[in-house]
């Protein structure tokens, strides 16, 4: 009888130097569940320094050890898409090289899909070492907010480290969206999913790639993905500012008639008039980057496109 086989997907951005720890601890866990076959399939995301010789090596000396190396970079969304798309394990893991997904944990995820009936075991963090404290602030916020305005739910501080069953990853891999938030798609196909709390450690080697403005747009992403609460709010504003316009208007013809009073205060309407053209732009902006989404959708344009893998192809 065959063994099951867990694929270990990992992402990697200029990650030379976290690479060579990440592999060694990984296989120290793999050789401890020896019921279970390994794969690991690393997703090079157009590495700028030497991840991919790296990669190399490692396929040559372990054959458990895959890569598929992006054309160029796009983004680790894509890098996760094309992982979960190319595993052929039976439960699929998401990993970051950084070591701030301690793999240690993977033995943990496993017996509790095994022994406790769950499809998926994810972990998040109420206290990561590498957040500074404008970080954790805006982070909490941005969960508050994406709680209130989305149908799908998102643990607070979920990490994207998880174990999954194949019928989950498969459930993931049918949703071709163009434009990815994986956290909000994750929890959209549902599944019987336990979360685990734990510290997320700092990272071993490199630098975080995440700027604050990449977090931003990442949580945008989040909001035009999976909730149309920005759309009506600007109908809603526009029509309180219709209803506030036509009692202005009635109050300033009564206020005509019985005082005789001429229309003043230029300085006041201008103001007015930019206040609330400001608005318009605002919510303007907001339909352009839902407009924009759907742009992006239609063009039907590859998620990730591939110039190698351990193949050599």
């Amino acid at each position: 009888m065959s063994k099951e086989k867990i694929s270990i997907i990992v992402p990697c951005y200029n990650e030379e130097e976290s690479l060579p720890i990440f592999y060694k601890e990984i296989n120290r866990v793999s050789k401890e569940m020896k019921n279970v076959d390994f794969e690991f399939l690393f997703i090079n995301d157009g590495s700028r320094d030497k991840t991919l010789d790296i990669l190399r090596d490692l396929s040559k000396k372990d054959k458990r050890v895959r890569f598929i190396s992006f054309s160029r970079n796009f983004g680790k969304e894509a890098g996760m898409y094309a992982g979960l798309e190319n595993a052929t394990g039976d439960y699929v893991a998401i990993m970051d090289a950084d070591m701030q997904d301690p793999p240690e944990m993977v033995k943990t995820m496993y017996d509790s899909i095994q022994n406790e009936g769950y499809d998926c075991v994810a972990l998040y963090t109420k206290n990561h070492k590498d957040y500074s404290f404008i970080r954790k602030f805006f982070t909490k916020c941005w969960y508050k907010l994406i709680g209130m305005i989305s149908s799908t739910p998102q643990v607070p501080g979920a990490r994207d480290f998880r174990l999954m069953k194949r019928k989950m990853v498969d459930a993931i891999i049918s949703m071709g969206e163009y434009n990815r938030y994986s956290k909000g798609i994750f929890s959209f196909v549902g599944f019987n999913t336990k979360w685990i709390d734990y510290t997320a450690p700092g990272r071993v080697a490199g630098v975080t790639k995440w700027s604050f403005w990449k977090l931003f747009k990442y949580a945008l992403e989040g909001i035009l993905a999976f909730s149309t609460t920005p759309l009506i709010l600007a109908a809603l504003v526009g029509l309180i500012f219709c209803l506030i316009a036509f009692a202005a208007i009635i109050f300033i013809i009564v206020k005509t008639i019985v005082w005789g009073d001429p229309v003043s205060g230029w300085p006041s309407l201008a103001c007015i008039i930019i206040f609330v053209g400001g608005l318009q732009l605002f919510f303007f902006g907001i339909m352009g980057m839902y407009m924009s989404k759907l742009y992006l959708e239609v063009k039907k344009r590859p998620i990730y496109i591939i110039s190698e893998t351990e193949n050599g192809k």
